[in-house]
């Protein structure tokens, strides 16, 4: 039996607890998670693609079945060239659902032999984004119960560094 891959990609701007739920969740699923930083032209990041990668690399040391890689282009399309049966996607609220669907639909589409597994998050991360995350380290709030402490500290040094 062949080896069980999922992708999950994302921008990862910055990586949260909630992030870190759905890869340990997947790990659970799959034999590998490759969980790709993607390249996304419309979206401007605080961190830079190496940034992320290595707050993730952080976050999983301690998951040997989960690599981390950045990727530019059609998501299904990586997840094909890696081998990968599967794409990882977290559903937090109804609005996702429909983006998510949407997505899924076109994605089976463009490659038939990958699926789309959305996990829901567990309950502390329901409503969690980076964007909030930013936006409660930019007024001086705490994050800690929303990311590990050396992404807060990667978040708390890039912030100053803006001022």
């Amino acid at each position: 039996m062949s080896e069980r891959i999922a992708l999950y990609a994302g921008s990862f701007d910055p990586p949260t607890l909630g992030h870190l739920d759905l890869i340990v969740r997947a790990v659970k699923i799959f034999d590998k998670v490759i969980v790709c930083v993607a390249c996304n032209d419309q979206k401007v990041g605080m961190f830079t693609t190496k940034e992320r990668m290595e707050m993730l690399k952080e976050m999983t040391s301690d998951l040997p079945s989960v690599t981390i890689q950045q990727f530019c282009g059609l998501t299904v399309e990586y997840a094909r060239q890696q081998g990968a049966i599967a794409l990882i996607r977290g559903l937090r609220a109804i609005s996702d659902f429909e983006f998510e669907l949407s997505m899924a639909i076109n994605n089976q589409k463009l490659n038939s032999h990958v699926d789309t597994v959305c996990l829901m998050p567990s309950e502390p991360y329901l409503f969690l984004s980076s964007r909030q995350v930013k936006e409660i380290v930019r007024f001086g709030g705490s994050v800690s119960h929303y990311v590990t402490p050396a992404v807060e500290k990667h978040l708390t040094r890039k912030l100053k560094s803006v001022d």
